[in-house]
């Protein structure tokens, strides 16, 4: 039975997020539907990542096994046919070996947080990015992700509802940079644990304000203690962007 790597987009406005639940449409749900009126079988998409109500993809990794064998540019066309209208797009389409895990064979992944930073409210961008319409000192925000970085207990920032078995992460990156009216936030790491990139962007914008300096983000980081970190920022402005896997598990088409 062939294994296919989907890459993927989505717009997470309409769904429940990705994993299939029974209060509501998911992003799984309407791929494995897809994938069952292409083959005429039923089959389970793994994620590379399991977003929540709200959360948008430009680049969302899973991989499926699908009981009959087609090019895998015949199944990027028709999933993306039997999608319709959904906002999900599969990129591209991969066929790899059954040792490839779109979750476990993962060695990092990128996320990206937008807010929008000026009076007006966007049209354009509503549901896309979170708006802030005060001033925010990016160079404080910027000195204070600095801080989170490394190898940490990340109790603070982590949902209270995460299964994770440790709070302890490795953070490789969280850099905070002003693009005209939008601060972006980026993030990498192997894996993060329950809303901790939301709680960061929630805890950054009060050092954005001059609420919290930078030495009060690390004092919350060191208490260990949810309730010590900044609110949790709106899904609305949060980006699955990649997944980057070992050469050996993305072998070319």
């Amino acid at each position: 039975m062939p294994r296919y790597k989907l890459t993927i987009e989505y717009d997470g406005s309409p769904f429940v997020g990705w994993q299939r639940q029974d209060n509501g449409l998911s992003i799984q749900a309407v791929i494995e539907d897809a994938v069952q009126r292409l083959s005429g079988a039923a089959a389970t998409v793994f994620g590379a990542g399991r977003t929540d109500a709200g959360v948008h993809a430009l680049g969302q990794v899973a991989h499926v096994d699908i009981e009959r064998a087609f090019p895998a540019d015949t199944v990027r066309d028709a999933l993306n046919f039997h999608m319709k209208p959904h906002p999900v797009s599969i990129l591209t389409v991969v066929e790899v070996g059954p040792d490839f895990h779109a979750r476990f064979s993962a060695r990092e992944r990128r996320y990206r947080y937008r807010i929008l930073n000026r009076r007006a409210p966007s049209v354009l961008l509503r549901g896309r990015v979170w708006s802030v319409t005060g001033p925010l000192d990016v160079a404080a925000m910027a000195q204070a992700a600095a801080i989170l970085v490394g190898h940490h207990d990340f109790t603070t920032f982590r949902s209270s509802v995460c299964q994770a078995a440790s709070p302890i992460k490795t953070l490789d990156a969280l850099d905070v940079r002003r693009d005209g009216e939008e601060i972006v936030i980026e993030a990498r790491a192997r894996s993060f644990l329950h809303h901790q990139i939301r709680n960061f962007a929630g805890t950054l914008k009060l050092v954005g304000e001059g609420k919290w300096t930078p030495a009060d983000v690390e004092t919350a980081l060191q208490a260990r203690d949810r309730a010590r970190g900044g609110p949790t920022a709106p899904a609305d402005g949060l980006y699955f962007v990649e997944v980057v896997y070992p050469d050996a598990a993305t072998p070319p088409a």
